[in-house]
């Protein structure tokens, strides 16, 4: 019988009952159903106990730039100005609601991940 995971044993076991039951090739029925319980109680289990926090916004900019392929010049572009790109990698200046907004409309940057603190 599934129930909520209360320690880290019990989270050990789920978590292999779970990969136990994907490499299934034809998850029917009975198992389907326990591996989306699984599923869920694994995923309430981690939020609970491993939570994850945003990164700061200067590594975020530069981390999705990286996954982009494109250079920290590109910054000049989407913020208007060359030294802004500096002062704002350099942590010499804060993004300003309007540089978020331009971040996150051109890099795809989630608007919690450039409001932090840094």
């Amino acid at each position: 019988m599934l129930r909520l995971i209360k320690t880290e044993e019990e989270y050990e076991n789920a978590l292999e009952d779970a990969y136990s039951l994907m490499q299934r090739d034809n998850l029917e029925g009975e198992d389907q159903d326990r591996l989306e319980l699984l599923t869920l109680l694994i995923e309430h289990y981690e939020k609970e106990h491993y939570t994850v926090m945003p990164p700061n916004p200067i590594d975020a900019i530069k981390f999705r730039l990286e996954q982009l392929g494109k250079p920290e010049t590109e910054l000049s572009k989407i913020l208007g100005a060359r030294s802004r790109q500096s002062e704002i990698l350099s942590g010499k200046r804060k993004l300003s609601l309007e540089m978020i907004r331009r971040l996150h409309d051109a890099l795809g940057i989630p608007a919690v991940s450039l409001i932090g603190k840094y």
